[in-house]
């Protein structure tokens, strides 16, 4: 979704190192009919060696090709294979089982790859292409004595990359659970041994990441990490396991401890804290960053895209005016791709003109859009135009140059309508919201329903006191997607919010936090509802835990509740005062000082 959607509610380098182990059948299909599809047209058969070539074999060969070339290639399979088991001759193995793949028979393809490691026992190019179509097929339960044999066979210095490569083999197949349990015999073998030890653990570990055995991830992750604490690639994965596993942070917090100077895990750590809408701490992080890189122009651009999150305005301006600065440095930008500079520069003058709006300045933030020359960022530039006028009294003409997008793809119409819903809402149109994303999404169909606009059209259920709807529509955005977590907070905090259900609110919020354990606004609702549950100590702990990562107004609103009704007015209302000055217009703090006769 678009950028302006955002709110409230892999070990690459190893996986490069070892791609080689597997390039010559790198593709994965669910049956042996798809497999052959994706294969590449064969190589140039290379001659049989004459020296070995008496007169029955070469006619043999000579019926084959025969064969193939007349249209026969089930025949030309058989004869082939034939001379290939007589001879023993690797070449012409290779031979047959690229014709097997040409044709769409992934199954006799394999026969002829186990007929190949059998006939050549010693040959790790057989070991290797077994495993491949293994792969290939969806077939791990059998790959494990070929995995052994093909450990045996190659060198020392390159076993731990072949472990690595494991994951990618099997990362299209539909029972994560089953590559799992048939790997890991051999990687616990190979984990008993120091030279494979590290790639043996994190192979499982990330094996056992794709399958959603978290505990298990979180362990091997947690060994690996412990044993290995100047290797990068067990702190990835716990990176990974950041959003559904609250214990991997310390190992990263201990890691950057340990060694400040590791820019490269701090980027990625930071990144992973926006993600999961901390943004207070990962202004922390980029803050560090751009103290000990101060020629990093990402550093800049990520804490003046959280500064603005975080409303600090001036804070946002002074990042992204360096950023500006630094990233017209030749020296600064050429290693990085053009592309993805201008793409940058355009977010950078986007989040300028959105902090000229914040400000009320709207010819500043209308300036600032002009400079801006649109490319993958057009939606986006429309829809802050159409947001100016909007608040100059001009909705009309906001909502046409939105509907002027293109709307030629699915993925163009969701954009557009994503951009019209949202600048309704911002602008109380509640029930013309909810009446756009309904027709958006029954013209799409039970085949490529689109959560997200199901999402916000939950939301404006609810804004307009339909709960039944929302309730419905939130059920069936967890149907679709079971790891929505937004969607689970959503249904749990309107039902605390209310003081409906509230047992049933609280389940729904603990499998909120448990698909997103340290996400602010989950944490902010598990808060609420155990205020609404009469915790209080409890409450004012978790609120507190949540306003430190994200202070937000709403946030705001509920822990100085909390505190008033602890008998804290003072603490109350400074609390208040804090989330007036970042959002003197929320309307959740609003009332709740109003209810409470908190004014300042």
């Amino acid at each position: 979704m678009p950028q302006f959607l955002r709110g409230r509610h892999a070990l690459a380098a190893s996986a490069t190192a070892a791609a080689a182990l597997f390039a010559p059948l790198a593709w994965s299909q669910t049956d042996s009919a798809a497999a052959a599809a994706a294969a590449p047209a064969p190589a140039a058969s290379e001659p049989v060696a004459n020296s070995t070539l008496d007169a029955p074999m070469f006619y043999q060969l000579l019926i084959g090709e025969l064969e193939l070339q007349s249209g026969q290639p089930g025949v030309a399979f058989q004869v082939l294979l034939d001379a290939a088991r007589r001879s023993g001759d690797e070449l012409l193995f290779k031979r047959v089982v690229q014709i097997a793949l040409q044709n769409r028979a992934g199954e006799q393809a394999l026969t002829a790859a186990k007929a190949w490691r059998d006939t050549r026992p010693e040959s790790l190019e057989a070991q290797r292409t077994v495993i491949q179509l293994l792969g290939l097929l969806n077939r791990p339960g059998e790959v494990a004595a070929p995995l052994r044999s093909m450990l045996a066979l190659t060198p020392l210095e390159q076993r731990g990359a072949l472990l690595m490569s494991l994951p990618g083999l099997f990362q299209r197949s539909p029972d994560a659970r089953q590559v799992l349990t048939s790997l890991q015999p051999v990687l616990q073998d190979a984990a008993d041994k120091p030279e494979t030890r590290l790639a043996a653990l994190l192979t499982q570990a990330q094996l056992a990441l794709r399958a959603n055995v978290l505990d298990q991830a979180m362990a091997l992750t947690r060994s690996a990490a412990t044993e290995y604490p100047q290797r990068d690639e067990p702190l990835q994965l716990a990176l990974e396991l950041l959003a559904q596993r609250a214990e991997a942070e310390p190992l990263i917090q201990q890691a950057l401890k340990t060694e400040p100077e590791r820019p490269g895990l701090r980027m990625a750590y930071a990144r992973a804290l926006a993600r999961a809408q901390r943004s207070a701490d990962a202004a922390r992080e980029f803050r560090l960053l751009t103290e000990r890189e101060p020629e990093q122009p990402g550093a800049w651009l990520g804490l003046g895209t959280l500064e603005l999150e975080l409303r600090h305005v001036d804070a946002a301006e002074a990042a992204l005016q360096r950023f500006l600065g630094v990233l017209a440095q030749p020296a600064a930008t050429q290693k990085l791709d053009e592309a993805a500079v201008q793409d940058s520069r355009r977010q950078a003058q986007l989040l300028l003109a959105q902090a000229a709006e914040m400000r009320g300045d709207l010819k500043t933030a209308e300036a600032r859009l002009a400079e801006v020359d649109g490319g993958e960022r057009a939606a986006d530039i429309r829809y802050r135009r159409a947001s100016l006028l909007a608040r100059q009294g001009k909705l009309d003409q906001g909502l046409k140059l939105i509907r002027e997008l293109p709307a030629t793809t699915d993925q163009e119409l969701r954009t557009r309508v994503a951009a019209e819903a949202q600048l309704l809402r911002e602008q109380g149109r509640w029930q013309q919201a909810y009446d756009l994303l309904a027709e958006a999404t029954q013209k799409m169909g039970a085949d490529s329903p689109d959560v997200d606009l199901i999402y916000e059209q939950a939301m404006m259920a609810e804004k307009l006191e339909r709960l039944d709807d929302m309730e419905t529509l939130l059920r069936r955005v967890i149907a679709l997607k079971p790891d929505h977590h937004h969607a689970y907070n959503a249904l749990g905090y309107s039902l605390a919010e209310r003081g409906l259900r509230l047992p049933e609110a609280r389940e729904l919020i603990v499998k909120a936090l448990s698909l997103a354990p340290n996400e602010p606004f989950i944490v902010d609702s598990m808060g609420w509802v155990e205020f609404r549950l009469g915790r209080l100590e409890e409450a004012e702990k978790l609120l507190r835990q949540a306003y430190a990562s994200r202070p937000d107004a709403e946030i705001a609103a509920h822990l100085g509740e909390v505190l008033w009704a602890r008998g804290r007015k003072d603490e109350a209302q400074q609390v208040w005062s804090e989330g007036l000055r970042r959002d003197a217009k929320n309307e959740a703090l609003l009332a709740t000082m109003k209810r409470l006769k908190g004014q300042p």
